[in-house]
């Protein structure tokens, strides 16, 4: 586990390290596991080249090519920093949110094409590991709210 750190000093490594291969143990996930924490304008510009929206985001995956094998994950504290705000915890809280939710994609779960079975085990995860509600969650409370929208 390799945890590179850019544009943050008020985030403890070792925490992050330890969170990081707990998540990694509770969702199966085997092999080597790199995390990036940056910027917004290093998310959109690895958000544009991969998935092709012009647009920074929180946290990307990109899973090895032996998955379940491990592989990377880009996470933007900025974005990270101002979701945690909005939410009411901590920075640390929300990062390990996000690696929590990049852990599970690198073990091939994908919640936009399953059956809600990701946010299950998310929401189950969670729980075990202490932590408040997660991005399936929040995205589909969030949508509840938009009036005249269904979810």
């Amino acid at each position: 586990m390799i945890l590179e750190r850019r544009k943050t000093k008020d985030l403890s490594r070792l925490a992050l390290a330890r969170f990081a291969n707990k998540a990694q143990r509770a969702t199966g996930l085997s092999g080597e596991v790199n995390i990036l924490l940056t910027g917004d304008v290093e998310m959109q510009r690895l958000n544009l080249q991969f998935r092709r929206m012009d647009q920074p985001t929180d946290v990307l995956s990109f899973p090895s090519a032996h998955q379940p094998q491990g592989g990377d994950i880009a996470i933007s504290i900025q974005t990270a920093r101002t979701q945690a705000a909005g939410i009411g915890h901590d920075l640390l809280t929300e990062v390990k949110v996000l690696i929590l939710h990049g852990m599970l994609h690198l073990a091939g779960h994908d919640h936009e094409s399953d059956r809600g079975q990701m946010r299950k085990l998310e929401q189950h995860l969670r729980t075990e590991l202490n932590l408040p509600a997660g991005l399936i969650e929040r995205a589909r409370t969030a949508a509840a709210r938009v009036p005249g929208r269904r979810s």
